[in-house]
């Protein structure tokens, strides 16, 4: 009798057909073909709203065409298109009690092409003082939907070169403008002349659909961006005159969309999902993850089982290969469930180790976890120590790709329960997330 030899992911004798069958169709060849188109130098670095983007979105949609899976929602084709509005600031002048105020003490935050407002407008004076705690401070006013005028202590000056880098972008912009000026305490006479240029344009998520066989109404979602970085600039602090300055975004996260491609071809082949999956690449998430806040609206979070986004899976972790973190572990029983579906294997998820960097909250699982969904960020990456992370040396020569290939393994097999109706995570308590 010729001796199997199975991957190690083989839980019992029960699971060797499955083995079996997930080591034709998950392999290091193929994840390595997926991952090096993603990541390559043609792709630009697949910065939103550039030719990069758009080739990348080519590419999704034609491996989705040639996997078969369903359009979402009856679409004409896998794209889903929203719009994006951008201002760019052309020119802002603030007088405060007869003091014309330097331009590199003051920034402004408006969609508005023209806005003027003195004492007399319909615009508050708030303050941010010394002492107080300068970002919730800031985020409070910054999200505001009022016109303000912020009074900032000069000790908090520091931040304003972050502040000048932040992109004003937003898929459903406000009417309300906010300037941050830095120096003076108080304003009772004050004028203020904002220009800016505005564009709306297009982006797109990269939507497929399985059918569940029984439980079509029910979905489970595997999720990845798709967009990275771009080119580095000058402006941006990013090499530009280096040999390479192309932010390939190999791990992030083109791992984590070819890890979406590989698992769409996985169940597709298999053809036992009860329930619905959808696999969707999204984009925007470098700009704020407004491509998942988009893809949350077009669904009915009650009718979501569970979502596996995938971010960053092409390293090893911080306990070496064969194992991976699930962030907000606690926040419901899906991590659990993945755990004991890989009893007995080689491969261990572990709850999130870094905490404090409250992960949970900052990749494309958020939006529909503050919905109740029972969403999740499966990830590898060394949050204290990922000597690529945001640099264009993360490039596909960084990645293992053999530990890369039985993470994906791993996310099918443990999710194989979830996906079949047995197990259904419990839902994300609403009320005791940030």
């Amino acid at each position: 009798m010729k001796k199997i030899v199975l991957s190690g992911l083989v839980l019992c004798s029960g699971l060797m057909a499955q083995a079996q069958s997930i080591d034709k169709i998950i392999t290091v060849n193929k994840v390595t073909a997926v991952e090096t188109v993603l990541a390559a130098d043609d792709m630009q670095g697949r910065r939103a709203f550039t030719p990069g983007i758009d080739k990348a979105s080519a590419y999704i949609e034609s491996e989705f065409k040639k996997i078969g899976l369903q359009t979402f929602n009856g679409a004409k084709d896998y794209r889903q298109e929203f719009s994006m509005t951008e201002a760019k600031r052309t020119g802002l002048e603030v007088t405060i009690d007869g003091k014309k105020i330097d331009s590199g003490s003051m920034i402004s935050f408006s969609y508005q092409a023209e806005v003027s407002f003195t004492e007399s407008s319909p615009i508050a004076v708030v303050n941010i003082r010394a002492g107080d705690a300068f970002g919730p401070k800031f985020y409070e006013y910054y999200q505001s939907d009022k016109n303000l005028l912020v009074l900032v202590d000069n000790s908090f000056k520091r931040a304003l070169g972050n502040m000048m880098h932040m992109n004003q972008m937003a898929a459903n912009p406000g009417k309300n403008t906010v300037v941050f000026v830095f120096g003076p305490v108080e304003a009772n006479h004050f004028t203020i002349e904002a220009t800016n240029t505005i564009t709306t344009s297009k982006l797109n998520n990269v939507v497929g659909l399985l059918k569940g066989k029984s439980k079509p109404n029910e979905y489970v979602i595997f999720s990845g961006h798709y967009d990275h970085l771009g080119i580095g600039s000058p402006e941006e602090g990013q090499p530009h005159d280096a040999k390479d300055s192309i932010y390939n975004g190999a791990n992030d996260d083109a791992a984590g969309t070819t890890a979406v491609i590989l698992l769409a071809d996985y169940f597709k082949k298999m053809n036992n999902n009860e329930r619905s999956i959808i696999f969707t690449a999204f984009v925007a998430e470098e700009l704020g993850g407004y491509g998942a806040k988009y893809f949350s609206k077009q669904l009915d979070p009650e009718q979501v089982m569970a979502m596996f986004n995938l971010e960053m899976i092409g390293t090893e972790s911080k306990w070496g290969r064969n194992s991976a973190y699930i962030t907000g572990f606690d926040k419901s029983s899906m991590g659990e469930i993945l755990q004991k579906n890989l009893e007995g294997s080689q491969f261990k998820f572990h709850p999130d180790p870094y905490p404090e960097q409250q992960l949970f909250y900052r990749s494309d699982n958020a939006t529909l976890a503050r919905l109740g969904v029972p969403a999740h960020t499966i990830s590898t990456s060394k949050m204290d120590n990922e000597p690529n992370y945001h640099k264009a040396s993360d490039e596909i020569g960084t990645l293992d790709m053999n530990n890369m290939t039985e993470i994906i393994k791993a996310i099918a097999i443990s999710s194989s329960t979830i996906i079949s109706g047995k197990d259904t995570p419990t839902r994300v308590d609403t009320a005791k997330l940030k």
